[in-house]
Order: C-alpha cells, then structure tokens, then sequence
C-alpha cells in the first residue's frame, strides 16, 4: 500500500526545488529561498515522523508538517500576486500544496482521537 502523504509531500517537494532553481536563474533569490524551505521542511518532518519515538512525537512531526504547508501557501499566494510566476504555475503548485495540506489536516486530527 502506498503512503499517500510520504508520496503527495515529496512529489511537493520536488516540484518547488525545480522552480526555486528556475527563479533563481531568473535573479529572484527572497521569496523563492523562504518557499523552498518551507516547501522542503514538509516532506522532511513527514518522513521523520514514519520513525517517531511516540504517537505524542508522530503528532508534533505531523503538526510541523501541516504549520510548513500553511507557510508554504503563503509564499506561493506571494509569488503569484507580485508576478513572479504566472496563472498556470499558481494553480498547480497551490492546488498541490492544499492537496498535502488536506491530508495533514486528517492525519493530524485522526491521530489525535486515537490517543
């Protein structure tokens, strides 16, 4: 079975580490570095939370998860209101960025009636 969140935040991930590297050869170093490290914190803490040492230390991974999906909707609503990147590229990188932000939401809500 697939992990969906693993799988959604990597793919993410990935995506905007293209596009921090296509706006920096276009000289916009400010805004991309912040998503990009937002963007990138997401699928790290997911990952690290496939090991947590507790349901408590999977819950605060997660939720760190979710704190850097919300940061990163912010810096591509940013981008794309200054014009530094176009309608289309908007659309994809905000629906995927809501995507993993609605499965961080459920993991993180889920897993905290269980404990």
């Amino acid at each position: 079975m697939k992990n969906a969140i693993l799988e959604k935040s990597f793919n993410f991930s990935l995506d905007i580490v293209k596009l921090y590297l296509k706006l920096k050869n276009e000289k916009e170093y400010i805004l991309s570095k912040q998503l990009v490290r937002s963007a990138i914190s997401i699928g790290a803490n997911v990952t690290e939370a496939q090991y947590a040492q507790s349901k408590k230390d999977f819950i605060s991974k997660m939720s760190i998860a979710l704190k850097e999906a919300n940061e990163s909707e912010y810096w591509i609503n940013l981008l794309s209101k200054a014009e530094i990147i176009n309608e289309d590229e908007y659309k994809k990188y905000i629906k995927d960025c809501i995507e993993v932000k609605i499965l961080l939401i459920n993991i993180v809500r889920k897993s905290k009636e269980i404990s």
